[in-house]
């Protein structure tokens, strides 16, 4: 789960890492009202800034600097609403302005490839730091971090100095470093990220901005977690789903896909929006992931996601069967097949089905036998996916 920056800074706050003041505003004049306070406690100058998952924003318009509570107001009014490479901005964080000496770049993050912790520090910040890594790879450091050792003080300051952050700013960034490490771990988080942090002119190190990604797998052991997602803006089908604990992603076709597998799932999604070239352009319009076990229940739920979407016009069952194996998938189909129509929902949509592997045989037999009203068997996945989109197209 990303975090806003607002969030992200307010996490920062709770370990003790320095942050401009600030506060969150939905309308005009609350960002008036925040502009207001700011100023009486002595603010010379106040940033607006857009609260959107994205980078760029700054360059998109996003961010923008106030002299005045009126200012600031009229600044928000252009800011919300504004859509920042597919984000729509619903609120804005109002903060004081910073006297930015200097501006550098940190982050942790999860370096998966070598299985371990990693550090990146520049003394060159406030810019993308994929565009330095490319143009001046000797300004950004890279410093490994033990899962075991941890970052201490000693290792805060090696990895400041490795960043070449000159010698006034390394003692508050190191501090500033050692507290980001403990975000980092006791809220099991993949990437914490301050993009600038900054130099003062009055000599102190803060976190002017900032990005956090939490572990969605750590989140049995991170209760607190769930109130910072972002529900205003999550999809409903989606919220839906993951309430029955199903993988699912909402995208913008007509073919409803279900599979078993994650890899599965991904070719059928590729294998569909090629077939949809010659019908039209349907396209997927769902990833959903059943996971091994096809029981009924999960069966059921999740064709009862796909078909709640209207957009879906036929369904693509994609099956392999191995751990799970194709006769228990085609008896949790016909299961399911029961259980919606006693919930009142039956299926009224045309749904293709491909079973391989384990038991193959047996379970198209069941499927068969069952006759269940708009469903046909197709053996290899090109052409269940070629019947997919040619359905959808006839009921668009």
């Amino acid at each position: 789960m990303d975090l806003f920056e607002h969030q992200a800074k307010e996490l920062f706050a709770e370990y003790g890492v320095p942050v401009p003041t600030g506060k969150v505003a939905h309308t005009p004049q609350e960002a008036r009202a925040a502009a207001e306070e700011l100023f009486a406690a002595g603010a010379s100058k106040v940033v607006v800034k857009a609260q959107v998952k994205t980078g760029g924003r700054g360059k998109a318009g996003g961010v923008k600097l106030a002299d005045t509570a009126d200012e600031a107001e009229a600044l928000a009014d252009q800011i919300l609403g504004m859509d920042i490479k597919g984000h729509m901005v619903h609120k804005v964080l109002v903060e004081e302005g910073s006297a930015i000496a200097q501006e550098y770049y940190f982050s942790f993050l999860l370096d998966r490839a070598n299985r371990t912790f990693l550090s990146i520090c520049s003394a060159e910040g406030g810019m993308e730091i994929e565009e330095v890594a490319a143009t001046k790879p000797e300004a950004v450091a890279k410093v490994p971090v033990s899962a075991l050792e941890g970052v201490d003080r000693a290792k805060a300051l090696e990895i400041a100095r490795a960043g070449k952050l000159p010698p006034e700013a390394q003692e508050g960034a190191a501090t500033l470093i050692e507290r980001l490490w403990a975000v980092f771990v006791d809220e099991d988080a993949t990437l914490v990220e301050v993009n600038p942090m900054i130099l003062t002119t009055d000599g102190q190190v803060k976190a002017l901005d900032g990005k956090v990604t939490l572990d969605d797998n750590a989140a049995f052991r991170q209760p607190e977690h769930e109130a910072l997602e972002d529900k205003a803006t999550t999809d409903p089908l989606e919220a839906r789903a993951k309430a029955k604990d199903l993988n699912y992603v909402k995208l913008d076709g007509t073919v409803g896909v279900i599979g078993n597998g994650a890899g599965l799932v991904m070719s059928t999604l590729d294998v569909v929006a090629y077939a949809g070239e010659q019908f039209g352009g349907q396209k997927p319009a769902n990833f959903l992931d059943i996971g091994g076990g096809a029981s009924a229940d999960v069966m059921a739920n999740g064709l009862e996601i796909v078909l709640s979407d209207p957009d879906v016009k036929a369904v693509f069952v994609n099956v392999f069967g191995g751990i799970t194996a194709c006769d228990a998938v085609a008896n949790g189909i016909v299961s399911a097949y029961k259980l919606l129509a006693e919930r009142g929902e039956s299926v009224d949509r045309p749904l293709v089905v491909r079973l391989d592997g384990n038991n193959a045989e047996l379970g198209r037999k069941i499927l068969s036998d069952a006759a269940l009203p708009g469903v046909e068997q197709v053996e290899t996945m090109d052409d269940a996916a070629r019947r997919a989109a040619e359905l959808a197209a006839a009921g668009a």
